[in-house]
């Protein structure tokens, strides 16, 4: 992939940013929101492709900034229609985006870092280490790039977005990249337009960070990786417990000022003979117990030398 050192990457500006930097091209405030529309609804890849903008135009701006994209380098689809992606940013690195159907809404799973450093022992990504954040464009820009897909290969109209929902639950941990994944999630309301009531970030627990959320981004919708019932099995699969024991993350969870409607979601990966005892399940509905939730089963996905049992996981 060619580098652009000298260019500007237009959708890594803020709004602010490209105000700013049209400004100092000398083009009226009126241009930046028909950049907006170009990159965010017509989703064209290249500036050239804004034929709203003169030829000329088009011209002048091209040898200043280009529009940066996520290039799809795989995507696998199973016999459920669940399709994975595997999506290569500007600097060679990957991520993945899995996009979800069911019969009222599709649903794409995005990634907020390349690998995570939070190392849960159930977690695939926590075997790859940690890369990098990811930018606030990188992240919302893997919308934008299934959506393009998705339009071409299932002819859905070029202004539909296609996508209905999307969770924060791929590689990395979003609130260990707090910054970035706040400007993310304000992109994908205010610049693609998504609902916040459609919006789902999973968290494993990063307790400082958790109301912060709430001040600084976009009411989403929150899931908490809860996976055990009692601190040593969860500092045991999940090193964060450490930090921030399941107690003070719980006490957290009844802080989060949330609607009457919404609720907050718990996975619990399921590991036999681990976490998955009557017992776990009794604790589990007493911690629970005052907080407006509903909990997610998973199934453990074993992969390589992972598996399931007794034997995962050393106490």
């Amino acid at each position: 992939m060619s580098e652009r050192p000298e260019k500007v990457n237009l959708k890594a500006l803020t709004q602010e940013g490209v105000a700013d930097f049209f400004a100092r091209c000398k083009l009226p405030p009126y241009r930046v929101r028909q950049l907006n529309h170009w990159m965010y609804e017509k989703r064209v890849t290249d500036i050239d492709g804004i034929t709203e903008f003169s030829k000329s135009l088009r011209q002048d701006l091209g040898a200043l900034a280009y529009i940066g994209n996520l290039d799809i380098v795989q995507s696998r689809t199973s016999l459920d229609g669940t399709t994975k992606y595997l999506l290569q940013l500007e600097d060679g690195q990957h991520i993945e985006a899995v996009l979800i159907p069911d019969a009222e809404r599709l649903t794409l799973c995005i990634s907020s870092q390349v690998g995570c450093r939070m190392g849960c022992r159930f977690c695939l990504t926590a075997t790859v280490g940690f890369k990098r954040n990811l930018l606030a464009y990188e992240i919302a820009d893997q919308v934008t790039t299934v959506q393009r897909h998705i339009a071409s290969s299932r002819a859905l109209p070029e202004s539909g977005s296609g996508i209905t929902n999307v969770v924060l639950m791929g590689m990395g941990e979003p609130l260990d990249n707090f910054d970035e994944v706040v400007g993310a999630l304000w992109r994908l309301t205010n610049d693609l337009g998504l609902s916040k009531r459609h919006i789902t970030l999973s968290t494993c627990g990063i307790v400082p960070r958790m109301l912060k959320l709430y001040r600084d981004a976009p009411e989403v919708n929150l899931a908490v990786s809860l996976n055990a019932t009692t601190n040593q099995i969860r500092s045991a699969i999940m090193p964060v417990n450490n930090r921030y024991a399941m107690q003070e993350l719980l006490r957290t969870c009844r802080l989060i000022p949330l609607t009457h409607r919404q609720r907050i979601t718990f996975e619990y990966v399921l590991l036999g003979g681990v976490n998955d005892s009557e017992d776990d399940a009794l604790r589990l509905y007493t911690l629970l117990k005052g907080i407006p939730a509903k909990v997610n089963l998973i199934p453990f996905n074993e992969y390589g030398d992972a598996t399931c049992g007794e034997g995962y996981v050393s106490l």
